[in-house]
C-alpha cells in the first residue's frame, strides 16, 4: 500500500473564488509551481468525472520539465475533486468553506522517488502559492 500524504491551506476568499482559481487554465499557469524557478507553461483541464488534464511544469531556465497528467474519478462542485495521476497514484482535495475563507486539504499517494518529506514540501509549496495568488486578486 502507497503511503498517503495529506497538505493543507487555508485561503481568504469565498469557495466559488477558489474553485475557479484552482481549475480554470488561465488561472493554474500563474500559480501551479513549487518554487520560484519553476512555472506552468501550459493546462488543459477537462473537469468531469472521467475528463483528463495535464499540466506543463518546467524549469524557467529551461533545463528540465515534465507533464502532471491525470483523470477524474469524481467532482463534487465546490467540495470534492478525486483523480488518478497518470502514474496511477490517488489524489484527493477537499474544499471547505467557512464564511469567507477556504481551507483546501490535499491528499495524495507518495510516489518511490524521493523522500517523504521533499514530496511533502513541494505540494505544500504549490498549495502556498495558490493561496498567495488567489488571495492578491
Amino acid at each position: 500500500m502507497k503511503e498517503k500524504i495529506t497538505v493543507a491551506v487555508k485561503v481568504n476568499a469565498p469557495v466559488t473564488k477558489v474553485w475557479e482559481y484552482w481549475n480554470a487554465p488561465t488561472h493554474i499557469v500563474k500559480w501551479n509551481a513549487a518554487s520560484d524557478d519553476w512555472h506552468t507553461t501550459k493546462s488543459t483541464n477537462d473537469l468531469q468525472e472521467g475528463g483528463t488534464f495535464t499540466y506543463r511544469m518546467e524549469a524557467k531556465d529551461g533545463s528540465v520539465g515534465f507533464d502532471a497528467e491525470g483523470t477524474y474519478d469524481k467532482i463534487i462542485t465546490h467540495n470534492t475533486i478525486k483523480y488518478t495521476m497518470l502514474d496511477t497514484r490517488k489524489v484527493c482535495l477537499k474544499f471547505k468553506e467557512k464564511g469567507n475563507t477556504t481551507e483546501i486539504i490535499e491528499t495524495f499517494e507518495a510516489e518511490t522517488e524521493n523522500p517523504i518529506e521533499l514530496q511533502k514540501n513541494g505540494w505544500q509549496a504549490i498549495l502556498n502559492n495558490f493561496k498567495q495568488y488567489a488571495e492578491s486578486i
